[in-house]
């Protein structure tokens, strides 16, 4: 490969000023304005879906099988996230960012025409194919080009794009799912044909500008590896989003259990045999940051997802938010994610130190938990959204401290490899939180409303209410209280609909309970975590100094 060309580029603009294939800041910058445009396409695609979907599925006629469309979405997802981070090592990023861009686009405008909820789920599949790559790859691609001690404060805009569409997505998504048509198509439909226009500039920025140096390698991919983590996975993620319908201990889903469990052995033993050609290295789980930190990162991730899905919960049916309403409520945890990456990033630019971050990221997150635990029907909303703001500055501390410490460790060879593991890690851990917590909330949910109307059955303000909703009260004496739709509470006296409401809450505030005590379990860890010094080099220079000193070393006669 010849040495790419040295610029002379002032050291106020340059990340890593005085290096060979430095790049400059408005370099950097032009190239993260695409890989942020592609990011927001993933980010945004699920906070518009979670606003969506049951409109999407009255309209399909499928209301019972909406989950399928979630499930397929988070398979294709999961399973691309590694492939495409073993394939951006060997054919490079650039390629491989486009694939996924295009991928998600071909899904989208697919999705946008669906005529069924089966047609839905399997284009909603080709869009997780795309999505696997969207994030992972950024965050690669950001080390190729900035060295770990300047990479922060660049990945704390990859943290504002999440607030952001966190945000506008529940907005943009209400207002396409309520309109009946827009420009001569159904308005759902807008949902993801939203994502062309982005999608297409996304492409345009990244063709023309992400131009850094690769040197090819001549390795297998490791397609036996991919199947068998295929086999692992796909069982594992069906029974997680379908194991509370089918019972966690029914036929079906012991199936699943058992066959994921040998498509994991059968993962672990072909990725010895391939070695270093491996789709997951296992020579990297000898590297004790590497390890420890994905640890971390699965712990945290069940804590964050639960915390994620239990918030919208409590806003939309314990306080009667609409799913536009309940992202705006957010707010806080937006604002406190964004100061909270920022600031850190800043600070770690300065002083080259990072492990007292996810500490104290970890800790508030593990706070914040215990206190949604006691939030309740009469909760005001203002001290619920300081909580949020609480929650927010934990996640913003840690999330992209724990990536950057991982890539700091890892040779420059393996970082696309090791970045798209830390994603794979806190995605398997955000759908094991996700399961687990729905599952805890709807197996106490029914005892806690119905020792709520035991508590007011002498009451006569409820008794009174009562008499005058003779339908509610043949339902509540037959036991036929349908949970599955809770829009019934807005249209009954408040009076019979609180004991429903305090019911939810109680349940709810045992999931954060549950939440905060796995958040600990992390927070624990996280002081065990080595602080590897920060490199001055980035991803492209520690590959060019690999190559002069693999050139410089004598062969060895023998």
């Amino acid at each position: 490969m010849s040495e790419p060309t040295s610029r002379a580029v002032p050291e106020v603009e340059s990340p890593s000023a005085g290096g060979r294939n430095a790049l400059s800041h408005r370099e950097i910058m032009t190239v993260l304005a695409g890989l942020m445009l592609g990011m927001l396409l993933a980010a945004l695609d699920m906070t518009i879906m979670a606003s969506a979907t049951k409109t999407i599925a009255d309209e399909l006629h499928g209301q019972t099988i909406q989950a399928w469309v979630t499930t397929a979405y988070l398979i294709t997802s999961t399973i691309s996230t590694p492939l495409y981070g073993k394939l951006s090592d060997i054919l490079g990023r650039k390629p491989m960012y486009l694939a996924a861009i295009t991928l998600f686009l071909v899904g989208s405008v697919l999705s946008g025409f669906a005529n069924s909820m089966y047609e839905l789920a399997a284009f909603r599949a080709v869009q997780g194919l795309g999505a696997g790559g969207l994030m992972s790859l950024a965050l690669a691609i950001i080390a190729d080009l900035v060295s770990p001690r300047e990479r922060s404060r660049y990945q704390g805009y990859f943290m504002g794009i999440w607030g952001v569409s966190s945000v506008a997505g529940p907005v943009v998504g209400g207002f396409f799912a309520g309109a009946g048509t827009f420009l001569g198509i159904d308005g759902w439909r807008w949902v993801f044909l939203v994502n062309v226009p982005i999608g297409v500039i996304a492409l345009f920025v990244v063709a023309r500008f992400l131009n850094v140096p690769h040197r090819r390698v001549n390795h297998r991919v490791d397609y036996w590896g991919a199947a068998a983590l295929t086999v692992a996975l796909v069982p594992l993620l069906i029974v997680a989003e379908q194991g509370r319908e089918w019972g966690w201990n029914s036929t079906a889903a012991i199936t699943m259990y058992v066959v994921g469990v040998l498509g994991i052995i059968a993962f672990v033993l072909v990725e010895r045999v391939m070695r270093d050609e491996a789709l997951l290295p296992l020579r990297l789980f000898r590297r004790p940051v590497f390890s420890l930190t994905n640890i971390v990162n699965f712990i945290m991730g069940i804590g964050m997802f639960g915390m994620m899905m239990s918030l919208p919960l409590y806003l939309q049916i314990v306080k009667g938010a609409s799913p536009t309403e309940s992202g705006l409520l957010t707010l806080p945890m937006t604002a406190g994610i964004l100061v909270a990456s920022m600031g850190s990033g800043i600070l770690i630019s300065k002083t080259g130190r990072y492990k007292r971050f996810p500490i104290m990221g970890l800790g508030f997150v593990s706070v914040s938990m215990f206190l949604f635990a006691q939030i309740g029907v009469d909760t005001p909303m203002w001290q619920t959204m300081l909580v949020m703001g609480l929650a927010g500055l934990g996640l913003g501390l840690c999330m992209q401290t724990l990536i950057l410490a991982i890539q700091n460790d890892v040779p420059a060879r393996d970082m696309g490899v090791a970045t798209s593991s830390a994603t794979f890690f806190r995605s398997i851990g955000g759908t094991v939180g996700t399961a687990v917590f729905l599952s805890i909330l709807f197996s106490v949910v029914g005892s806690r409303i119905a020792d709520a109307f035991a508590s007011v059955r002498q009451d006569p303000a409820f008794l009174a209410a009562l008499q005058q909703n003779p339908d509610f009260a043949a339902r509540l004496q037959s036991g036929e209280l349908d949970l599955n739709n809770t829009e019934f509470l807005n249209a009954i006296d408040p009076t019979l609909a609180r004991p429903v409401l305090t019911g939810f809450a109680e349940s709810i505030d045992t999931v954060f309970l549950v939440g905060g005590f796995v958040t600990l379990v992390a927070f624990a860890l996280a002081w065990f975590l080595r602080e590897v010094p920060l490199s001055d080099k980035s991803g492209i220079q520690r590959v060019a100094d690999d190559d002069d000193a693999a050139t410089a070393t004598p062969a060895v006669v023998h």
